[in-house]
């Protein structure tokens, strides 16, 4: 047997034998909400995100959540919907939904993760948030609950349009114009 292969038999006996454990778990996306809130010089308006998909894997210990491995967040650009045909028309030229077909994010390190008194976790990571083709480096933070095989991850976002080159949509000739920052309300169910 090679020494290398060893090695990793090894080290897996080791981590299965501490009780480590990876989890994963797909994205529900009847049971899940994303929420856009803006403004206008008008009146506020929101955007619901109809089809959504995803993924992550929870590592864990004794039942306890240590860590999250992967974390992965895909929107489609055009399931995003005000109720109204002429809004969702400029968030698509907005977002240049012909070219870019969807919205994601990426999870690339866990900053902190705690267990609150009440079993839940609060969450800080660091990922990749790809918007109208431009990408960024995005701090998330949310609570996460792992309760019955299912996965389930609250929290808010704000960000600014003009931060991934969009031009806040108009409309009216101009004279309604959008606000420039946006805030995301996200529940996300995750299932075994």
């Amino acid at each position: 047997m090679k020494p290398f292969h060893s090695l990793k038999m090894l080290g897996a006996l080791l981590l299965l034998s501490l009780g480590l454990n990876a989890q994963s778990f797909q994205f529900d996306n009847n049971s899940s909400s994303l929420i856009v809130y803006g403004t206008s010089n008008i009146h506020d308006w929101i955007i619901d995100a109809a089809k959504s998909s995803g993924t992550i894997t929870l590592a864990t210990s004794d039942q306890k959540i240590t860590g999250i491995e992967n974390l992965e967040m895909v929107i489609r650009s055009e399931s995003l919907k005000s109720g109204k045909s002429g809004m969702d028309k400029n968030t698509y030229k907005a977002l240049k939904t012909e070219q870019f077909k969807t919205i994601t994010y990426k999870l690339k390190s866990v900053k902190s993760i705690n267990q609150s008194s009440n079993g839940s976790y609060h969450v800080m990571t660091s990922g990749i948030l790809e918007l109208a083709g431009v990408k960024k480096n995005t701090d998330l933070k949310f609570n996460l609950e792992l309760q019955n095989n299912k996965v389930t991850i609250n929290g808010e976002h704000e960000l600014k349009m003009t931060d991934f080159n969009i031009e806040p949509p108009t409309a009216v000739f101009g004279s309604i114009k959008t606000g420039d920052e946006v805030k995301i309300k996200f529940r996300a169910q995750f299932n075994k």
